[in-house]
């Protein structure tokens, strides 16, 4: 259910848009950012970017979530962020390894910050057709090599942390609709608390 305006109604939070590569994390998040009032778009990867253009270079990972700054600085980056203006950031980023995800759940609960965290799932054929037929990227090697881990982490522990959301069949705008309703509902009482 959404609010009269069409609008899901949330507190400071972060919404975390998980899932690998081709499971419509952009482009949900781009519909979604409209029906969740107050919300802005952080692309956690920027972070990673800023690391890799520290000269001399960061020691090679292969991945920018290796490196132990990452994950504070996303967290810390988020907080500043919601300090300062307030309302809801909505991330998507992949996140597969599980000490990751918990140094940023850890990080964000200390600071009282509330997650809703997302799994945009798709089965591997889905993905791979997805990454494949990408308009805006092409086919990518590093994404069709991020597909089996996804798989990985879904079966070992992401989908237990997660409310999982099966995109293969649905078009974006629909699992956007469907987070939104997701969300948990301010009361009137608390509407500009």
């Amino acid at each position: 259910m959404t609010s009269a305006t069409g609008t899901a109604t949330v507190g400071i939070v972060i919404i975390w848009l998980n899932g690998t590569h081709g499971a419509g994390k952009t482009t949900t998040s781009r519909l979604l950012q409209p029906l969740v009032p107050q919300s802005r778009i952080f692309d956690a990867e920027k972070v990673g970017e800023v690391l890799m253009d520290i000269e001399p270079a960061l020691p090679e990972t292969g991945n920018f979530q290796h490196w132990p700054p990452w994950r504070p600085l996303v967290a810390e980056t988020a907080r500043r962020v919601l300090d300062y203006v307030g309302g809801t950031l909505i991330i998507p980023m992949t996140v597969l390894i599980e000490q990751y995800w918990q140094e940023i759940a850890a990080d964000l609960g200390r600071h009282e910050i509330t997650v809703h965290h997302f799994v945009l799932h798709a089965d591997e054929t889905t993905l791979r057709h997805r990454i494949d037929d990408d308009a805006e990227m092409g086919p990518s090697a590093f994404r069709h090599d991020h597909v089996r881990p996804y798989i990985e982490a879904a079966r070992s522990w992401l989908h237990d942390q997660a409310v999982v959301i099966d995109t293969a069949a649905k078009p974006a705008d629909a699992v956007a609709r469907e987070i939104a309703e997701r969300l948990p509902r301010s009361s009137p009482d608390s509407a500009g608390a």
